[in-house]
């Protein structure tokens, strides 16, 4: 058996605990003591300064570009632009027939509730726009063919 002194909300207790593997030698008991307890000393270890806090390097941040769809250079030097990830088409911008510059949105994709503009990646002619407004759509589906 040990004996241990415990304050529960102000109030000290003796206690005596039994160790496993000990021979039970009495029971348990809770003693409330009516003089307050003992200070406690710390044990004297010696103090080292605390050791400096490390400092993360500084990093630059950037501001992520908007996502780009991987143009597809397919025989007969049409571009194919294709979801660069899945979402909804919440507005096509351009039509078959339309001419195109470098950078221009084509249609707004709506992803992980962003609004992303899709770019032109090439200069040319809209042949074929294969989405339409609320259309869903995964990554690497066809959108636009500028050619």
């Amino acid at each position: 058996m040990r004996k241990f002194r415990v304050t529960v909300n102000g109030q000290p207790y003796d206690v005596l605990v039994e160790e496993f593997g000990a021979p039970a030698t009495a029971t348990p008991t809770f003693v409330p003591t009516a003089r307050p307890p003992a200070p406690i000393q710390p044990a004297s270890v010696p103090k080292s300064p605390p050791p400096a806090p490390l400092a993360a390097p500084p990093m630059a941040v950037k501001p992520s570009p908007a996502p780009q769809s991987k143009p597809v250079q397919p025989a007969g030097g049409s571009t194919v632009i294709s979801a660069p990830m899945p979402g909804v088409i919440l507005n096509v911008l351009v039509s078959s027939g339309q001419s195109v510059k470098i950078g221009d949105v084509l249609l707004i994709l709506e992803a992980m509730k962003m609004e992303n503009e899709v770019t032109a990646s090439t200069a040319g002619v809209v042949k074929e726009v294969a989405v339409s407004k609320g259309s869903n759509v995964n990554t690497g589906d066809l959108m636009v063919v500028i050619e």
